[in-house]
């Protein structure tokens, strides 16, 4: 179903406005004005695959949407694309549907802390990351990424003084927003240090498949000593843009973890089954692999317009090179403004809807993070505007 998709295909404009879109429809109630080029929810502005598309038809086709059980036809897919996709040899047993990462990030702090004990997170991070501690009750420990030569890193001589009093560590593999992959030296490491201090970690690798031509993302869980301590969440939902569908995946090899989270999902009475995301789901992982090879080189080639542009036009603004999403990170420090005022430049002066760096946590103060899963013109509109916009506040 998706033979002979190119380029073209990513730039067709889709009018999402009157969808009840989030990101288009929630534009007033999120900036003020609704108006704005919107570049901030981490979904994509491209159809979906046609593979996912006739799925979705055909199965609507039936008319009855009664309680879905998870088919045989749907694991078999997950192994498979695990397989292709990542060299990763995972059994049927090990998944476990979720409604969702982030509800998978609250299953984890709920089934392997208790109230009072310790959550590492590294900012700037995914701000749930946040919410997904303190919201149960648990101490927040923050073990900043290192931010040196326009590059992030890991400190991990201060993850390890962290570890000494945590219980559960979550791990963002890609990370958003700054579009690291973690290296597989980098990923034994922090193995290293989790058996040493018994610490389990929730690897979020959500954007594992979104990943620039020449880089290469591994899987913590691949790593030697992940056996009884890693639980790898993914899903097609970002890859093929159907995160609407609510529809996700724990893999968890060890059966004592598998229990402890399906108990905490068990409480919750949250059913992941949908006949509709559970169709899209397969047909994605099935059929998708044409669809997102041409998707990746498509955002690369974004990704290096929006570097020359800011290159030549806005040096004032830092690109921070992402490996991985279609998220931007962007250092806008030398524009010398407050968070506040950064943020009402970008939606008064250049009509421009993204996400707030600090929104990711006080590391993420001078930043702001840039959608690209859109039109490239849509994107490189956004830049024009921030172009013909940054001259004119400076007279201010």
């Amino acid at each position: 179903m998706s033979a002979g998709i190119g380029p073209e295909f990513f730039d067709r404009y889709i009018d999402r406005t009157g969808t009840s879109s989030t990101k288009y429809d929630g534009r007033k109630a999120m900036f003020g004005q609704p108006d704005v080029i919107p570049a901030w929810v981490a979904d994509m502005d491209f159809a979906a695959p046609p593979a996912v598309t006739h799925a979705l038809l055909e199965r609507a086709g039936h008319p009855v949407y009664g309680y879905t059980l998870f088919p045989d036809s749907l694991y078999d897919a997950s192994v498979a694309w695990m397989q292709r996709r990542h060299g990763w040899t995972i059994e049927r047993d090990w998944l476990v549907m979720c409604p969702g990462v982030v509800p998978s990030l609250n299953a984890a702090v709920m089934a392997f802390t208790q109230p009072g004990e310790s959550v590492i997170i590294q900012p700037p991070v995914y701000f749930p990351f946040f919410s997904a501690v303190t919201g149960a009750g648990r101490k927040l420990i923050e073990n900043p990424l290192k931010y040196e030569h326009g590059r992030y890193s890991i400190d991990f001589d201060h993850l390890e003084h962290c570890a000494k009093n945590a219980r559960l560590l979550l791990l963002c593999s890609p990370h958003n927003p700054v579009g690291r992959i973690w290296t597989p030296q980098e990923l034994v490491q922090l193995l290293q240090i989790a058996e040493r201090y018994d610490l389990m970690i929730l690897s979020d690798e959500i954007h594992a498949d979104l990943i620039y031509p020449k880089n290469r993302h591994t899987v913590l869980a691949t790593r030697a000593g992940s056996e009884n301590r890693v639980m790898t969440a993914m899903a097609p939902s970002k890859t093929f843009n159907i995160p609407g569908l609510n529809l996700s995946m724990l893999i968890i090899p060890d059966k004592t973890i598998r229990d402890a989270i399906t108990g905490i999902f068990e409480t919750w009475h949250v059913s992941a089954s949908n006949p509709f995301s559970i169709a899209a789901f397969e047909a994605a992982y099935r059929e998708g692999d044409v669809w997102l090879e041409t998707l990746c080189h498509y955002l690369r080639n974004t990704r290096d317009c929006v570097a020359a542009f800011l290159d030549e036009y806005l040096p004032h603004i830092r690109l921070i090179w992402p490996e991985g999403t279609y998220l931007l990170w962007l250092d806008c420090k030398a524009m010398d403004m407050t968070d506040a005022a950064l943020q009402q430049f970008f939606i008064q002066q250049a009509g421009a809807g993204l996400s707030p760096g600090i929104l990711f946590g006080r590391q993420g103060s001078g930043f702001m993070r840039l959608n690209i899963g859109a039109p490239q013109q849509t994107v490189m509109q956004i830049l024009e505007n921030i172009r013909a916009a940054y001259p004119a506040s400076q007279k201010d």
